[in-house]
C-alpha cells in the first residue's frame, strides 16, 4: 500500500498556473525515477476528463489507465504551494499529492485523504506548514470515527428526570467501552442542558475514548422531557454528531413509537417522509473516485434531495451530489448502502440510483458469492521426536545454563462455533471477556510493578482497547459470526498485517497481539491456561507472550525454550531481565519433548539437549556447580572494581529501562548507569511529560547512585517505537527512517525540555548525555547546540556529551567526531544489524546477526582508536557487553566501559578480573583476523 512520507515532500513551491504546477509534479516523479516523460500527458488527460481536486486545498493529480505504461515504479510526491494555485475548475489548491500507480494502489491514499477533508482550517494549515513531517501528519491523521448506532440508543427507559436519563445514557457508553468511569463521574457532577422541544444534552471530554452519541428516551414522554442526548469526546471530533442533533431538532419530527433503526435514520439526516432503498455495493475497490463520480452525476440529474449512508456503519447520511462526501463514506464491496430521497422526483431518483449501483456505476462488477463450505484441512503430520542426548541448535536469547525437567506448555484446544444467531448476546459475551482480560492484565501489572514486564503488559491493556479490533469484531458478529470467531478473525487479520510488513519489531509485536487475543478467546471459551508444576522446571512452548513470562514463578522456572521467536522478542527481553537462560527459534520438534524429561538449556551457546545421557548430565552438573560458585563469589565481590590480573580497570555499569531499577543496579555493584533508556517516561504518559515530571523521574536515579555517573540516552523513539501523541507516517523500513536524534531534532522543544530536566535533576552530580542514531558530525552539532543553550541557563557541575555508535557511518567517521564529543558508547545491537544488514529477530537469519562478526569488531576498534587519540572514553552498552566470549575481545580492543543488564554486573566484573590485558589483546587480534563470526567463536572457544 502506498503511504505518505516526509521524504516525498517538496515545500514552498511556486507556479504560474495549474499547468505549470502539473509539469513540476511530473518532473518530480521523473527525477525520482518513478515515471517516464510520457506520464505528464496521462495526467493532463485525466484533468480533461475531470478535475482531480478533492477539496480543502488538496488535489491528487494522476494518470489515466492508458498511461500506466509510463509508470516505472509506484510512488508519490507531495508539492506544497503556500501561495495557492487556481485550478482549472476555479478551486484553490495548496497541496498536490501526485500519484504514479501501476494498478489501483492509489485508491487507499484517496480514501484516506477524503477522511481528512473536513478538518477545520485544513487548507490554511497546509499552506502555512513549514515542516515536511507536519504536512504529512496533516494529511495522514484520520479523524476519530464517531459512534451512534443501535447499541448507543436507550429507548423507553423508566425514568422521569433528565439527570436519570443522562446517567443511563452515560452508563451505556461505558458498557460499550466508548468512555471510562471518569466520564461517568463527570456526568454525575453536571446537570444536562435544555435544547428545547423537550430534549436535553449532557457532554464531556474527560474519559472519552472515541466521539460517541447516545440518546435515552423516557417510557412516558412529556413536552418537557422527550429525550436526553449524551455526547462524549472533544468538540473538534464531535462536529458530525452535533450536526446530527441540530438537524434532528430543526425538523422537529415526532419520534414516539419509532424503532431504533427509524430513529437512527432521523439522526442520520433522513426525513420521515423520504423514499428509501437498500442496495449492495459490488465494485471491487469500493466506492472510490470513478464510481463515486458516476453516482454523483446520476444523483444530480434528478430534482430531489438525495442522501446516502453505509447501513453497517454508524455515520450520518451524506449528500449524494457531493463527490468528496460520497468518497469519504469509504464504502467497501459487499456493504449495504441506504439511499433516501425527498422532493418531486424522489421515487424516480431512488430507482435510477439503485439500478446504477447494481450495474456497477460504470465498472464491470461480479455478484457476491454465497459463503462456500470450507474444505477440510488435512491433518498435519506430527514432527519427528528429537533424538536423546543430541544438541539442538537454536538462537541464544538469554545467557546462562540450566538442567531441569521439561514442562511443555501446550496451548489448550479452544473449540467454538463459527456462527451464532444472537448477535446482541455475542456482543455482551465479548465485552465481558474483554473486561475480564483487562482485569487479569492489570493484576499482572500490579504484581510486576517496577519490573520489565509492567510496561509491556500496559501495552497489552492498550491493545485490548483498540477500537479497530473491537469494530472489526462487531462487524463479524453482526454478519453472523460467534464472538469467538469474530474476535479471533480480527486478531489474526491484524497480526498477519503486521507480520506482512517484514519489519522485525512489528512482526514480533504481532506475537503480543496474538497473546492478547488468546487471553480474550480463552475467557470466551471458559478455558484456563495450563499450570506449571510446583517443582523446578524448564518451560518449553511454541512461543511465549509477555503475559506468559510475567506469570512465571522465578523461584521454580530454570530456563525457557521456544519453537519460534527471535532474540529481540518481548519474551527474550524479559528472560534476560529475569536472568533466566533462554533459547528461542528451536523449531516445532521441541514440542515433542515429554513432560518431566530432563532438558539442558545453554543460553550462551544457543542450544538445548533433550534427555541428556549420564556423562553429559555429569558435565553439566559440574559446570553448574562451577557457575554457582562463580556467581556466589562474584556477588560477594560485586562492589570491588573490575581490574584485570595485570592492573587494568574497566568500569562495569548497568543498562536501565526505568529509574526505579537504579537502587537494584547499585546493590549489584554497578559502577554507574551506562545506559538509561529515557523513552520509558515518554511512553508511560498520554502526552509529552513536562519539565517537572521528568525532573522527578531523573532525580530518583541520581539520588540512588550516590555520586556514581549516569549516562542518559535522549529520547529514542520513532519508526519502530512510535508515540501516540507524536504521530508519524508509516514507513516501509522504520529502522532506516525517522527515529532517534533525527526525529528529536524535528521537535527541538521536546529535546530541550528533556535536556533541561536532566541538567536540573543532576545538579553537581555526574551526568553523561548521549544522542542515539547519530550518523555524522552535523547531527551531533545540532543536538550539542541545544545542550549548550540550556547549560547557559541551567549550570550543572559534571556534564559530558557524547554519541551512541549505532550507525556504521558514525564509526567510520569517529575520527571527525572525536575532537568534539566527550565520549562514545557502542550500541552493538543496532550496529550489528546495520553492518550485516540482518534483522536480529529474523526467523532464518537471526542466529547470523552476531556482534562478534569481524566487521563489527573492526568498527569498534576504529571507534576506540579515534576516541583515545583525543583522550575520549568508549563504552559498549549492547548485548555483546555481557557475552562471556566477547568480553575478553572487548577488553582487548581497549574499551573503557561495559554496560550490561543489572543481573549480569557481578559476573561480568568477575570475568574481567580473571583476564590478563595482554592476553585479551591477543584474543582481539585473533578475532579481527577471522573472516566470519563463526570462525571468531571457534577460535575463542579453543583459546
Amino acid at each position: 500500500m502506498l503511504t505518505l512520507t516526509a521524504n516525498d515532500v517538496r515545500l514552498g513551491a511556486t507556479a504560474t498556473d495549474w499547468q505549470d504546477a502539473l509539469q513540476q509534479a511530473a518532473r518530480d516523479l521523473e527525477a525520482a525515477r518513478r515515471t517516464s516523460p510520457d506520464y505528464l500527458a496521462g495526467m493532463m488527460a485525466r484533468e480533461r476528463q475531470s478535475s482531480t481536486v478533492l477539496g480543502n486545498g488538496i488535489a491528487i493529480p494522476h494518470g489515466t489507465p492508458e498511461s500506466r505504461d509510463a509508470v516505472l515504479k509506484t510512488g508519490i510526491r507531495i508539492l506544497q504551494f503556500p501561495q495557492g494555485i487556481t485550478w482549472h475548475d476555479n478551486a484553490r489548491v495548496h497541496v498536490l499529492v501526485v500519484i504514479a500507480a501501476q494498478s489501483d494502489e492509489h485508491l487507499d491514499i484517496l480514501r484516506h485523504l477524503t477522511r481528512v477533508l473536513d478538518k477545520p482550517g485544513l487548507a490554511e494549515k497546509l499552506a502555512r506548514a513549514t515542516d515536511a513531517t507536519e504536512l504529512v501528519a496533516l494529511l495522514s491523521k484520520a479523524p476519530a470515527v464517531a459512534k451512534c448506532d443501535n447499541e448507543t440508543l436507550c429507548l423507553g427507559i423508566d425514568a422521569s428526570t433528565p439527570n436519570e436519563l443522562a446517567l443511563i445514557a452515560a452508563a451505556r457508553l461505558q458498557s460499550l467501552r466508548c468512555v471510562s468511569t471518569d466520564f461517568l463521574a463527570e456526568i454525575i457532577g453536571q446537570p444536562p442542558v435544555a435544547l428545547g422541544q423537550g430534549f436535553w444534552l449532557t457532554h464531556h471530554t474527560v474519559g472519552a475514548r472515541r466521539p460517541t452519541l447516545s440518546l435515552a428516551t423516557p417510557k412516558r414522554a412529556t413536552p418537557e422531557l422527550r429525550g436526553v442526548f449524551c455526547l462524549a469526546g472533544p468538540g473538534d471530533e464531535c462536529h458530525d454528531l452535533l450536526d446530527r442533533i441540530d438537524n434532528f431538532l430543526a425538523r422537529n419530527e415526532p419520534i414516539d413509537g419509532l424503532s431504533g433503526d427509524a430513529l437512527l435514520a432521523r439522526l442520520s439526516g433522513e426525513a420521515a417522509d423520504a423514499v428509501t432503498a437498500k442496495v449492495t455495493l459490488l465494485n471491487t475497490h469500493g466506492l472510490h473516485a470513478r464510481p463515486a463520480k458516476y453516482l454523483v452525476q446520476e444523483a444530480r440529474r434528478h430534482n430531489a434531495s438525495i442522501r446516502i449512508r453505509v447501513l453497517e456503519g454508524d455515520g450520518s447520511a451524506v449528500s449524494a451530489t457531493s463527490l468528496t462526501r460520497v468518497i469519504g463514506l469509504g464504502a467497501r464491496r459487499g456493504q449495504m448502502l441506504l439511499l433516501s430521497a425527498t422532493g418531486d422526483e424522489a421515487d424516480q431518483a431512488i430507482v435510477s440510483l439503485t439500478n446504477a449501483i447494481e450495474d456497477g456505476l460504470g465498472e464491470n462488477v461480479d455478484p457476491l458469492r454465497s459463503a462456500e463450505p470450507r474444505a477440510p484441512v488435512p491433518e498435519a503430520q506430527p514432527p519427528e521426536p528429537l533424538a536423546d542426548d543430541q544438541p539442538v541448535k537454536a538462537v541464544a536469547a538469554s545467557p546462562g545454563l540450566a538442567l531441569a525437567p521439561a514442562f511443555v506448555m501446550r496451548q489448550p484446544a479452544l473449540e467454538y462455533p463459527d456462527s451464532a444467531a444472537d448477535s446482541e448476546q455475542q456482543i455482551q459475551r465479548l465485552n465481558q471477556a474483554i473486561d475480564d482480560a483487562d482485569g487479569q492484565l492489570r493484576t499482572l501489572i500490579r504484581h510486576a510493578e517496577g519490573g520489565e514486564a509492567a510496561p509491556i503488559l500496559s501495552v497489552h491493556v492498550e491493545m485490548l482497547q483498540d477500537e479497530d479490533l473491537y469494530q472489526a469484531t462487531l462487524e463479524a458478529i453482526n454478519e453472523g459470526a460467534s464472538a469467538e470467531a469474530g474476535w479471533w478473525k480480527a486478531i489474526d487479520t491484524a497480526a498477519r498485517a503486521q507480520e506482512a510488513l517484514s519489519d522485525r519489531l512489528l512482526a514480533e509485536r504481532a506475537a503480543d497481539l496474538r497473546d492478547v487475543g488468546r487471553r480474550v478467546l480463552a475467557n470466551l471459551c471458559g478455558v484456563a491456561m495450563p499450570t506449571p508444576p510446583d517443582t523446578p522446571y524448564i518451560l518449553v512452548a511454541d512461543d511465549l507472550g509477555p503475559s506468559d513470562v510475567a506469570r512465571l514463578d522465578t523461584t521454580r522456572v530454570r530456563g525457557l525454550v521456544t519453537a519460534r521467536g527471535g532474540a529481540t522478542s518481548h519474551s527474550a527481553i524479559l528472560a534476560r531481565a529475569l536472568g533466566l537462560p533462554a533459547v528461542v527459534g528451536a523449531g516445532e520438534q521441541i514440542l515433542t519433548i515429554a513432560n518431566g524429561s530432563d532438558l539442558v538449556v545453554d543460553g550462551e551457546r544457543g542450544c538445548l539437549v533433550p534427555n541428556p545421557g549420564a556423562e553429559r548430565c555429569e558435565r553439566i552438573r559440574r559446570r553448574l556447580e562451577k557457575l554457582e560458585a562463580l556467581q556466589a563469589q562474584a556477588h560477594e565481590h560485586r562492589n570491588q572494581p573490575a581490574t584485570t590480573e595485570d592492573g587494568h580497570t574497566i568500569e562495569v555499569c548497568a543498562n536501565l529501562g526505568n529509574t526505579a531499577h537504579t537502587p537494584d543496579a547499585v546493590d549489584r555493584g554497578a559502577d554507574g548507569v551506562g545506559l538509561l533508556r529515557t523513552e520509558f517516561i515518554f511512553m508511560a504518559h498520554p502526552e509529552a511529560p513536562d519539565l517537572a515530571t521528568q525532573v522527578r523521574e531523573y532525580q530518583h536515579a541520581f539520588d540512588a547512585l550516590n555520586g556514581l555517573p549516569l549516562v542518559a540516552r535522549t529520547l529514542d523513539v520513532g519508526g519502530d517505537k512510535p508515540l501516540d501523541y507524536w504521530p508519524l507516517p508509516q514507513e516501509d523500513n522504520p529502522f532506516l527512517g525517522m527515529r532517534g536524534i533525527r526525529l528529536s531534532l524535528t521537535r527541538p522543544d521536546i529535546l530541550e525540555t528533556q535536556v533541561r530536566a536532566l541538567l536540573t535533576a543532576a545538579g553537581d552530580r555526574p551526568l553523561r548525555i548521549m544522542f542515539p542514531m547519530v550518523k555524522d558530525l552535523e547531527e551531533f552539532r545540532a543536538a550539542r547546540a541545544i545542550v549548550s543553550k540550556v547549560q547557559a541557563e541551567v549550570p550543572a557541575g559534571d556534564v559530558q556529551v557524547g554519541v551512541m555508535i549505532e550507525v556504521p557511518s558514525c564509526a567510520l567517521l569517529a575520527s571527525t567526531l572525536a575532537p568534539e564529543v566527550d565520549f562514545f558508547s557502542v550500541g552493538t545491537n543496532d550496529l550489528t544489524q546495520y553492518t550485516l544488514a540482518i534483522d536480529r529477530g529474523h526467523g532464518q537469519l537471526s542466529a547470523e546477526s552476531d556482534g562478534l562478526h569481524p566487521s563489527v569488531l573492526r568498527l569498534i576498534r576504529m571507534t576506540v582508536e579515534a576516541a583515545h587519540a583525543h583522550d575520549r572514553w568508549v563504552g559498549v552498552c549492547g548485548e555483546l557487553a555481557s557475552d562471556p566470549q566477547a568480553i575478553p575481545v572487548l577488553v582487548g580492543l581497549d574499551v573503557d566501559e561495559l554496560s550490561v543488564t543489572s543481573r549480569r554486573v557481578p559476573l561480568v566484573k568477575a570475568c574481567i578480573r580473571g583476564l590478563n590485558l595482554e592476553n585479551a589483546r591477543q584474543q582481539a587480534e585473533k578475532a579481527l583476523a577471522m573472516a566470519t563470526a563463526a570462525e571468531v567463536r571457534d577460535a575463542l572457544e579453543v583459546w
